[in-house]
């Protein structure tokens, strides 16, 4: 299971009720669409069941943003290669026009041993489309035979992408209109490429489920508390997730794409948002926690801890000449030291006064990664609440999009 420790003052539960008002009515009303993906997924994970090809060596996903952040995140929760892991396929992210990136991932890839998933909720990402166009160029010859089998395409309903994959034979799957991209990693977003490398699809969507239960049917009030408290702290504009397991990193950066993208934002003339950043315990411990502790305090911090790592590895019985103090870790496993690490940080901030949160999770499995994509997901449904932002567009980027095509047509 799951617990979660707020070392903050409470609000009042009058300030809380209003707000879980307006949640629950978002929630009941049809713009908001990722909140009932719990349910909705199931369907994704029935049709993968009718794919003509449904295993392989491989699956490149082809994706930025919301369509991989997720994804990824959930991939290294999942175990990746590890031995305890249900995950039966290798999954290659291309996720950034970097041509040395490109070419380093694909390096000897067999297409006969590849599924490509070319996932794009508008369906004219430029990075995703010019991609997509390279590989069909540089498996041109692959193509004939049913070769268009091996490409799935993950989009909005009637897009020009869905459009051009039918056209072509390749299989679709479609994203709710209503589920933004960076809210969409339990819609076939996720649902697709994880499944098809093996993944617990419907231990994501029980995990996710539970969630909604705890939340939302049952009105526990633990989201809202502590949304209000970093939406309204006087000073800390800045939010730090800690994570103490190296299987998070990528997590870190998915919830850094939600906050940074949802809560940054324009509320009339004022600029408004919590800046989000991601860090791994406990190495960055040796690195920005300095920053936390005696710099200025401006910053709020979330610790992720899991009970159970899934490895008994423990720090061998020995004593090195002159290394005498630091036997004190001989016997322990790494994971309870690691744990520990997480606690004496957190007490250390507290000693400062600084807002401190504790997650805290039984094991990483599929269950507990859908909890926790779930969790945020709510987190960041209620911040944007209480900021009075609309916590589901992203005019700032706009944009740079419309700037990008000028400077390459002229």
């Amino acid at each position: 299971m799951v617990k979660n420790e707020l070392k903050f003052e409470l609000a009042s539960t009058e300030n809380i009720n209003a707000y879980a008002r307006r949640m629950n009515e978002e929630f009941s009303g049809e713009n908001i669409g990722y909140y009932h993906l719990p349910r909705f997924g199931e369907e994704v994970a029935a049709n993968l069941a009718t794919l003509p090809i449904k295993k392989a060596a491989n699956i490149v996903l082809v994706g930025v943003g919301g369509s991989s952040l997720g994804v990824k995140a959930l991939y290294e929760m999942l175990g990746e290669n590890h031995a305890g892991s249900n995950l039966k396929s290798n999954l290659i992210f291309l996720d950034n026009l970097d041509p040395y990136m490109i070419e380093t991932r694909l390096a000897g890839l067999e297409f006969d041993e590849t599924i490509f998933v070319i996932s794009s909720k508008s369906g004219t990402t430029i990075e995703t489309i010019s991609i997509f166009k390279y590989l069909l160029a540089r498996f041109d010859s692959n193509l004939k035979n049913d070769g268009w089998e091996r490409f799935i395409v993950v989009t909005d309903p009637e897009s020009k992408l869905e459009n051009f994959a039918r056209s072509v034979g390749a299989s679709v799957f479609n994203i709710p209109k209503n589920v933004g991209g960076r809210f969409s990693v339990l819609s076939a977003i996720g649902l697709v490429p994880l499944g098809l490398a093996g993944a617990d699809i419907a231990g994501l969507l029980a995990g996710a489920a539970a969630c909604k239960k705890q939340f939302i049917d049952d009105g526990d009030e633990g989201i809202l508390q502590k949304a209000y408290h970093y939406a309204t702290h006087p000073n800390a504009r800045i939010n730090v997730l800690f994570s103490y397991s190296t299987r998070f990193a990528s997590f870190n950066d998915w919830y850094v794409q939600l906050w940074a993208e949802s809560l940054g934002k324009k509320r009339g003339y004022k600029r408004v948002g919590l800046t989000p950043v991601g860090l791994v315990g406990s190495k960055d411990q040796h690195s920005f926690l300095q920053l936390i502790m005696e710099g200025v305090k401006d910053k709020t911090v979330t610790f992720i801890t899991l009970r159970d790592h899934g490895s008994d590895l423990t720090v061998p019985k020995m004593s090195l000449g002159g290394l005498e103090t630091t036997d004190f870790t001989n016997t322990l496993k790494m994971g309870n030291v690691l744990n520990a690490q997480a606690r004496a940080t957190a007490q250390a901030l507290l000693s400062e006064n600084i807002s401190v949160d504790l997650i805290e999770i039984d094991k990483m499995d599929a269950w507990h990664a859908g909890w926790l994509i779930y969790y945020f997901e709510l987190l960041t449904s209620a911040t944007g609440l209480m900021l009075g932002i609309n916590t589901y567009d992203q005019p700032g980027v706009e944009l740079g999009k419309r700037l990008l095509r000028n400077i390459l047509e002229n």
